[in-house]
């Protein structure tokens, strides 16, 4: 029975690995599509996100599930507890990806972004995929450091976002309102879409350590500074 239980863990942790990947792959194939107005890309976007959903829906009947039946104390209650909200960050991250998606197919033949912000988004876009691909390897590796990491990754997010507002507030904006709102709300999924990546990261430092990640990372750099 023990075994068996274990096994019901592990296969908890290879489903949030899973839904990971999943969503990873997600944005960035949103990207794609958003600015090469790639609408067959954009509607496969769009349909694989059932998978994500249903990934979250089956983990989240398990985890209750194992909850009623074997009442875990300390460190598996933390990875029952945790998959269940980590599974929720990486179900909200698929909503964000498929977002992207949903506003290509919108613009569709035209593209939302404006040339001059081409590369701007791009970056986005690629760095929300490594950002959620270092997430899943937190998951995997239960590396406290990496998962720290995570955080100050997110500052490169950050910045680009408030590039995509100094040209929208630029008295040289020439796009019309409508793409402003576009551009808008693409910074705002990308943004969101990372904090979700920082979210599991953080997630797993509570698992690993019982506690949370902001007071690790405080611990860490006052015993750097002493």
């Amino acid at each position: 029975m023990r075994d068996a239980y274990h096994e019901e863990l592990d296969s908890i942790g290879e489903d949030l690995v899973e839904m990971a990947r999943l969503v990873g792959s997600a944005i960035g194939r949103a990207t794609t599509a958003m600015l090469d107005a790639d609408l067959k890309l954009a509607e496969s976007v769009i349909a694989a996100d059932q998978k994500v959903d249903d990934l979250q829906h089956d983990l989240e009947a398990r985890a209750i599930a194992l909850l009623a039946r074997q009442q875990p104390v300390a460190t598996d209650l933390r990875i029952v507890v945790t998959s269940l909200r980590m599974s929720a960050d990486l179900e909200r991250s698929g909503d964000l990806a498929q977002h992207v998606a949903k506003l290509a197919r919108l613009r569709f033949p035209a593209t939302a972004v404006p040339n001059d912000l081409h590369a701007t988004i791009l970056e986005m876009g690629q760095l929300a995929q490594r950002l959620m691909a270092k997430a899943a390897e937190v998951i995997i590796t239960k590396d406290v450091d990496l998962a720290l990491q995570l955080e100050q990754d997110d500052d490169e997010m950050d910045l680009l976002h408030r590039t995509l507002f100094t040209h929208l507030m630029d008295d040289r904006w020439k796009h019309g309102i409508e793409t402003a709102v576009d551009v808008t709300l693409l910074g705002r999924y990308y943004e969101r879409f990372a904090d979700h990546a920082v979210s599991v990261a953080k997630r797993v430092v509570y698992l690993v350590t019982g506690e949370h990640a902001d007071d690790v990372q405080a611990a860490q750099e006052n015993t750097a500074q002493a």
